[in-house]
């Protein structure tokens, strides 16, 4: 008997076909389980995301928190979802939710299913909130819309890290007969244990946020204008209501991208990293209205990308380092001039993951609070900020490059709707000074040193080829010998947190933790340079990351840049040796 028509379709044509190539694409393998949960398209077969791999995941994952909460039936879970949907497979966030909350229910567990679409960052808000076991976020993010995915968070209000990944992955193997009624999702809507925390959060999350709102007489008098756009995603009314706990008049928005829509029928990635592309219906609406600035969440809402229309008429999108350079500005300035005590200086910390700008540790030393580095992903940073929380420590503000930002500590990930109203706070601050967030950022380099940065990528569909790139840097001159120099440029100091080898280290074993599983290595240069190249554990990318960081007075930017780029084209050449290795670039 089949449970879902339209897979069981696929798979019948595919075995009329004697198709056996395909089948072994939809059943050869399992989706993987790791510490960003599930990410893979939707379709038939257990490598795809339906009906049957989202139960047998959550039974795993139910058995895994029973062994580990002996209290999970009076605390329960929370299960969020954005606007996805795959018509040809049946597949769609909210479906996938309601199985997901159908498999806790039947085994007696509460569970606080969103009714409506909702921002990634209600679910961890929600955690933390409700001081519940755990949470489910149904979202692929900013991935291709045939996509979808499944990420998770622990008691404690961050997203998993190792060994968890590795505990639920065990439990999904154990656990992949479909339990009795596994697919009757309808049994959810009559069960005393289904609880709706969307008004809830509405008005809870909302009344958190304003705690980092400093200058609501400013936000009511400000001339400026924003666009906002949610890019088809779940954005749009919850930037407004941000706005508007902020005393700011609403934001514009691209009225073509502002309703969800599963197809992003206007952008070829819903992905506002990838920059102006994405922002052309932005900057026409901007042009329109006479707004200044742009904001744009990604379509699950949990980062922000802005741009803002400069004296030349020409629109600057700022990098991820930027943006995040403004924001630690501000969110320390913001705590300086509203701290009683000036020796709580001591406790206070910022974040950021180590393929990430250094500007925070430049400010950090020069104003004296902590700066700590963690590996990539805000999982390693919400994990490590509820440590220190727990501690008692204060930590303002966390960010990675992939425009991702913490700002307020009541969620323990990035969040792209209160980074987009306490952006628009900090524009109309700084108008009223007649500054544009341009002229803040090079006052920010100028006092704490220029920070120059430059990230891409190759794609490469060959493990073999990738793998074979990093031994090759492992083996530069000979065996166990690392490159000595790129081009002209002199190594002064290598990391490799896949081996676990760090040359500035007395030991010369790395701090950060280390992991097998996915290449990373980071090279120093004499010059001020750091160069960091790594695997993607979403997509078949080798991305590099690298940094020119200036003392302050060192103010001759364009010969940075100059620098930079040669440093880059040295390691294009030398460590990636795209010809060789038959690599493709990044396409602008």
């Amino acid at each position: 008997y089949q449970q879902n028509p339209k897979t069981y379709a696929i798979v019948k044509q595919l075995l009329a076909e004697g198709n056996a190539g395909e089948l072994q694409k939809y059943f050869g393998s399992r989706m993987e389980f790791g510490t960003a949960g599930l990410r893979a398209a939707m379709g038939a077969g257990i490598s795809h995301m339906n009906d049957l791999t989202i139960i047998q995941t959550t039974q795993g994952f139910c058995r895994y928190l029973e062994k580990n909460f002996s209290d999970l039936k009076k605390r329960g879970v929370v299960i969020g979802f954005d606007a996805r949907a795959h018509l040809s497979s049946g597949g769609s966030s909210k479906r996938f939710a309601r199985l997901a909350a159908n498999t806790f229910i039947s085994q007696g567990v509460p569970v606080y299913l969103f009714s409506d679409i909702i921002p990634t960052p209600f679910v961890p808000y929600t955690v933390t909130h409700l001081k519940l076991c755990a949470g489910i976020m149904v979202t692929a993010s900013h991935n291709p819309k045939q996509d979808n995915g499944y990420k998770v968070y622990w008691e404690n209000g961050a997203q998993i890290i190792s060994p968890h990944d590795k505990g639920i992955s065990q439990a999904i193997e154990e656990n992949q007969e479909p339990w009795p009624q596994a697919w009757d999702d309808k049994l959810i809507d009559s069960s005393p244990l289904l609880h709706d925390p969307y008004a809830m959060v509405n008005k809870e999350y909302f009344k958190d946020i304003q705690k980092q709102c400093f200058y609501r007489n400013i936000n009511k008098e400000t001339n400026l204008k924003f666009v906002h756009t949610s890019v088809h995603g779940v954005g749009h009314k919850f930037v407004q209501l941000a706005f508007k706990a902020f005393d700011l008049s609403p934001p514009f928005a691209v009225p073509e991208q502002k309703d969800p829509d599963p197809d992003f029928p206007t952008v070829k990635y819903p992905n506002p990293e990838e920059g102006k592309g994405v922002l052309t219906l932005s900057f026409a609406l901007a042009e329109k209205d006479g707004a200044r600035i742009i904001l744009a969440n990604d379509p699950d809402a949990d980062r922000l990308a802005v741009a803002e229309k400069q004296e030349s008429g020409e629109w600057k999108v700022f990098s991820g380092n930027e943006l995040g350079a403004l924001l630690g500005w501000w969110i320390f300035t913001c705590w300086k001039n509203n701290s009683r005590d000036a020796r709580a200086i001591k406790d206070v910390y910022m974040l950021s993951s180590t393929v990430s700008s250094k500007i925070l540790r430049a400010i950090a030393l020069k104003e004296g609070f902590h700066f700590e580095e963690t590996l990539t992903g805000f999982k390693w940073m919400g994990n490590r900020a509820k440590q220190l929380m727990d501690q008692g420590k204060a930590v303002l503000f966390a960010f990675e490059e992939a425009i991702g930002y913490m700002c307020c500590p009541a969620v323990l990930d990035k969040d792209g709707v209160s980074a987009a109203v306490i952006t628009a706070e900090m524009a109309s601050f700084l108008a009223t000074r007649n500054l544009s967030l341009s002229q803040q950022l090079k006052a920010v380099y100028d006092e704490y040193g220029f920070h120059i940065t430059k990230a891409s990528y190759f794609i490469c569909h060959d493990p073999k080829v990738i793998q074979q790139l990093f031994d090759n840097l492992r083996n530069f001159d000979g065996k166990n010998t690392y490159p000595k120099s790129c081009g002209r440029f002199k190594v002064s100091g290598i990391r490799d947190l896949t081996t676990g080898y760090d040359s500035s280290q007395p030991d010369q074993k790395a701090i950060l933790p280390t992991s097998k599983s996915s290449q990373m290595i980071t090279f120093t240069f004499a010059n001020g340079g750091v160069a960091t190249m790594r695997t993607s554990g979403t997509e078949p990318k080798i991305k590099y990351y690298s940094e020119l960081c200036a003392p302050p007075g060192n103010s001759d930017v364009e010969q940075l840049k100059k620098e930079l780029d040669e440093l880059v084209n040295a390691l294009e050449k030398h460590f990636f040796q795209p010809e060789k290795n038959k690599l493709q670039r990044k396409t602008e």
